[in-house]
């Protein structure tokens, strides 16, 4: 679109003149002979170049550039004078003119002053846009920004800089130094002047900042340098992120001992505790696995009760319990003569878990037709009872647990693709309990209460060579198995205090045969050694280390035994 330019003088020799060379030259030319008129072709118009004369008749051109600098329009004004003082052009040049031209006007002159007018416009257009965003992105990010010239005066700071900081917009030309709050410390003035003396970025993470109102923040600093045209340091931006919030929840995270009815204050099930919190308010379908006796079954509880269906019914189905009919039968329901026996319409656990949470224990279990089915309740929202072929709509959240390897199943052609990855959207994986032992103490605490409570007994207790042995077992039933083997400690505990006797006698001898296994595991050092000492002399050696020579054989044969060379000199 050409450029819109408006020509103001009472005389219309000028206008015509103005209007035939720039109308040539492409531009979209309007002229008026006053400042009446002129105003209100601006109030109607947006021009992007203004010539006006220094004498009209209803006033004077200087009138309408100071309209123009009023109304904070953005087209530059060029001043006509018949007769250019200095006097005059600095006046317009001092109240905000581009420039002034003289008549009788001469075409070259005309067009070149209009070219560098359009020109300017558009660079101080451009600048202003940048000016502008940059000013929005300043002010809108959450982060405290500060910028200081390379004498360490303030020269900016964002709303976001004025919350966190002990100072504000009324600092700005003020020395850095001098506006810092008494116990802040001072530590980003360093990384200021780190960063104007290198010229490069400095960072620093995890400071303490003392506010006197706001007690300490934890922050995370961050400088850049501002460079010229030359590269050279003109001053500093800081960024600084207040990470006060985050440290504190991952110091409460940390200190988590429960999680609804999850016990462990482990790494592991921190991570978990964290992935539930996350996932609780997102409507996803979600895969827990682990092997038996990890909790699943209570991953999906706390999942049901973190998020927004918490009000609704949690309905649990056991998919390795029942048979594929009957299965299907619990899962959508059947109609009055479905099948014999089915002498009532039956409402499944889908639709009594409509706009809650449903949850699928031991999914790897269900036959391929129990799988499309399943699908199409994912995907489609809707099933048919068994009997039916009326479709019934439900909302709810599919939760899936299995200790079984899915991805072997697709494999070996047992369990659909489609529904594997449509089950696992998000996979929250439980550790065993071998890999948790810090958080055994804890739950053998929370069992020990939990069966005083069952069992009406006041147990005060739990030896410590219990809780010894029961840190080095591996479990490989996992909290399952450790919950049954203190319960069987309370039923033969007639005491105060439950030791190693009253814990089941196969899991005592299970762990001394692991013992046993170890320990004998452990003969191939000693074994060596000993036929090293006598030259590989096996008689010898099977009577130093009092056994016969077949045992010897063996632990030769079973740790692979080779008799090294000996040195060449």
């Amino acid at each position: 679109m050409s450029a819109r330019i408006l020509i103001i003088d009472d005389e219309e020799s000028i206008r015509f003149t103005f209007h035939r060379f720039l109308k040539a030259a492409g531009y979209n030319v309007a002229t008026v002979a006053g400042c009446k008129d002129a105003l209100e072709r601006l109030n109607s118009t947006n021009f992007d170049l203004v010539y006006v004369d220094i004498i009209l008749e209803d006033g004077s051109g200087i009138d309408v550039l100071r309209e123009i600098k009023m109304r904070g329009l953005n087209c530059p004004v060029i001043i006509i004078t018949g007769a250019p003082v200095v006097t005059t052009a600095m006046e317009s040049i001092r109240l905000g003119a581009f420039d002034y031209i003289a008549k009788p006007v001469n075409q070259e002159s005309l067009l070149a002053l209009t070219r560098n007018a359009l020109k300017y416009k558009a660079t101080f257009e451009e600048k202003e846009r940048y000016r502008i965003n940059l000013e929005a992105i300043f002010h809108s990010v959450g982060d405290a920004i500060i910028t200081v010239d390379e004498a360490m005066v303030l020269t900016e700071l964002n709303e976001a800089a004025t919350a966190l900081c002990s100072f504000g917009r009324d600092d700005i030309g003020k020395p850095f130094k001098t506006i810092l709050s008494g116990s802040c410390g001072g530590r980003c003035t360093k990384l200021l002047e780190a960063t104007i003396t290198s010229g490069k970025p400095q960072k620093a993470e995890r400071l303490e900042c003392i506010q006197k109102d706001r007690g300490i923040r934890i922050v995370n600093l961050q400088t850049y340098p501002l460079l010229d045209s030359q590269s050279q340091t003109r001053g500093v931006v800081l960024v600084t992120h207040d990470d006060t919030l985050v440290v504190e929840l991952v110091k409460k995270v940390a200190e988590l001992k429960q999680f609804h009815r999850i016990i462990g204050k482990s790494e592991p099930m921190q991570q978990v505790y964290a992935l539930i919190n996350a996932l609780a308010k997102v409507q996803t379908t979600v895969l827990i696995t682990g092997e038996s006796g990890t909790g699943k079954e209570l991953v999906a509880e706390a999942l049901h009760l973190a998020g927004e269906r918490s009000h609704k019914p949690l309905v649990k189905i056991n998919c390795s319990a029942l048979p594929e009919n009957l299965l299907e039968a619990e899962m959508f329901g059947h109609v009055k003569g479905a099948f014999t026996g089915a002498i009532r319409d039956n409402e499944g656990r889908f639709q009594k878990a409509d706009g809650g949470t449903i949850f699928f224990d031991e999914i790897g279990d269900i036959s391929q037709k129990i799988q499309v089915k399943l699908l199409r309740v994912l995907e489609e929202s809707e099933f048919e009872r068994v009997g039916s072929s009326v479709p019934t709509k439900v909302d709810v959240r599919l939760i899936a647990a299995t200790n079984r390897d899915l991805q072997e199943r697709v494999s070996a052609g047992e369990m659909r693709e489609d529904l594997y990855y449509r089950l696992k959207v998000v996979e929250i994986r439980l550790p065993p309990l071998r890999d948790r032992h810090g958080d055994i103490p804890l739950l053998v605490e929370h069992f020990r209460a939990k069966f005083n409570a069952k069992f009406k007994k006041n147990i005060e207790a739990i030896s410590s060579d219990v809780l010894a042995f029961c840190s080095k077992y591996p479990w490989p039933g996992n909290v399952r198995e450790l919950e049954h083997a203190v319960e069987h400690a309370f039923v033969m505990c007639n005491h105060k205090i439950i030791t190693c006797a009253h814990l089941p006698q196969d899991l005592m001898k299970i762990a001394s045969l692991r013992r046993s296994r170890k320990a004998q595991d452990n003969h191939a050092p000693e074994t060596l050694e000993a036929l090293n000492k006598t030259g590989w002399n096996k008689t010898k050696a099977a009577r130093l280390l009092g056994i016969n020579r077949v045992t010897l054989y063996r632990r030769i044969k079973k740790f692979n035994l080779k008799e090294e060379p000996p040195d060449m000199i």
